[in-house]
């Protein structure tokens, strides 16, 4: 998919300077056109520079992985207290949560929930989520005929896991996937998918405001403990519905999207697939190099708290950076072939889960997940042989997949 590097007239970008001397990029990432092939738009906006002006959006964005990084570590400079959306509005409705706070208040606010998603902790889990891995599996493969990996697969796990996980109701769970799509799309800048979100954002942010006033978490989840913060004075009981909000959304609709992508790219690698097979100990570097490949969340923001640079180009304090972790994931200046499918590519720094201390709370939750639904199908299934058009989802922050269908071919 890379692109040769842009001459000066090539559309949408210019050599011409912007505020500051910056480079102007004039495509608008966020389009439907862009979201559904933004892989050479990256690469055109890397070749310009460490850091671009987005006339589109009136902001700065960084895409290459070196630069992502420092941005990402630099918590001090680069703040998320602002918001890290492409709204005011959402960047309002956020302040506060973990996502969206720094220093002290957001330490203070992640240890509430940090036990529950420690590496010990979910050890005690691992049985669990590898048993509902097993049953998922092995009923697929009780039945002949085609999969639809999206569907049955990458929304099935994770909606095994997840809600139980959080403390959602049963009342609820036919409207969380519909409604963590929505909650991550108003995060865009204002556009027509957007607008179409909000009454979906709506009506779960009515939802959690009532299950909270009500106490309705199911004991011993996540939720469950958020309430018992509450009630400890850790946090005002106010901004809990904020904080499922901040937990819920990412923690299932990023898993989908890295599950879809794992299963779409190994039925169009078999030669990768074989090697997972042979070698059942890559698929802790598989799932990195999936949401390198294909990272679930493709940007966030932050703003600078002060006045700074990267690259040798000065930004003024207040301006708000993108920060494109799926551009730094195939920036050509970190990795050799950036865009080929390889499970043996030393690959465990990339940004598809953030860096720094915000990086993502769930992570070690969502790679437990995707690689026991991973092990077991490599363990029972010697192909996944393509089986209809795959086809992407066009969403303003999230990539992945709305149908994959396969046909799983037994040993």
């Amino acid at each position: 998919m890379s692109t040769a590097p842009p001459s000066p007239s090539s559309p949408g970008t210019s050599a011409a300077s912007g505020p500051n001397g910056i480079p102007e990029f004039g495509v608008d990432l966020f389009s439907d056109e862009a979201v559904a092939d933004p892989y050479p738009l990256y690469r055109r906006l890397r070749d310009l520079g460490p850091v671009v002006h987005l006339t589109a959006q009136r902001m700065y964005a960084v895409g290459r992985h070196d630069d992502v990084r420092a941005v990402l570590a630099d918590d001090e400079t680069f703040v998320s207290g602002q918001g890290v959306f492409f709204n005011d509005h959402m960047n309002g409705l956020m302040r506060g949560t973990i996502l969206a706070s720094d220093g002290a208040e957001h330490d203070r606010l992640r240890q509430i929930v940090a036990h529950r998603l420690t590496p010990r902790a979910l050890r005690e889990e691992r049985a669990s989520i590898e048993a509902k891995a097993d049953a998922l599996v092995t009923a697929l493969l009780e039945r002949d005929g085609v999969v639809d990996a999206v569907t049955e697969i990458a929304q099935a796990m994770p909606m095994s896991v997840v809600p139980d996980f959080l403390g959602m109701p049963e009342d609820c769970r036919h409207r969380l996937i519909e409604w963590a799509v929505a909650g991550l799309e108003v995060g865009g800048p204002p556009s027509e998918r957007g607008a179409a979100a909000v009454p979906l954002t709506i009506e779960l942010a009515e939802y959690l405001a009532a299950l909270v006033a009500e106490r309705r978490t199911v004991p011993g989840s996540l939720g469950h403990e958020l309430l018992a913060a509450a009630d400890r004075g850790d946090v005002p009981v106010q901004q809990c519905p904020a904080l499922m909000i901040d937990y819920f959304g990412p923690s299932l609709e990023t898993t989908i999207s890295a599950l879809g992508s794992a299963i779409a790219l190994f039925a169009r690698h078999p030669d990768q697939w074989e090697l997972l097979r042979a070698a059942p100990e890559l698929v802790g570097p598989a799932f990195n190099e999936v949401i390198r490949l294909e990272t679930p969340l493709r940007s966030f923001s932050r703003v600078t708290a002060r006045d700074t640079e990267i690259g040798g180009h000065r930004l003024p304090k207040g301006a708000r950076v993108a920060v494109l972790f799926a551009s730094a994931n195939r920036d050509e200046r970190r990795w050799d072939r950036p865009d080929e499918f390889d499970i043996t590519r030393q690959n465990a720094d990339h940004v598809a889960l953030g860096h720094g201390v915000h990086g993502c709370a769930g992570q070690g939750l969502a790679r437990l997940e995707v690689t026991s639904v991973l092990t077991r199908l490599a363990r029972s299934v010697r192909r996944l042989e393509p089986a209809g058009e795959q086809r992407t989802v066009v969403h303003a922050l999230v990539r992945g997949y709305a149908s994959v269908p396969v046909r799983l071919h037994k040993d």
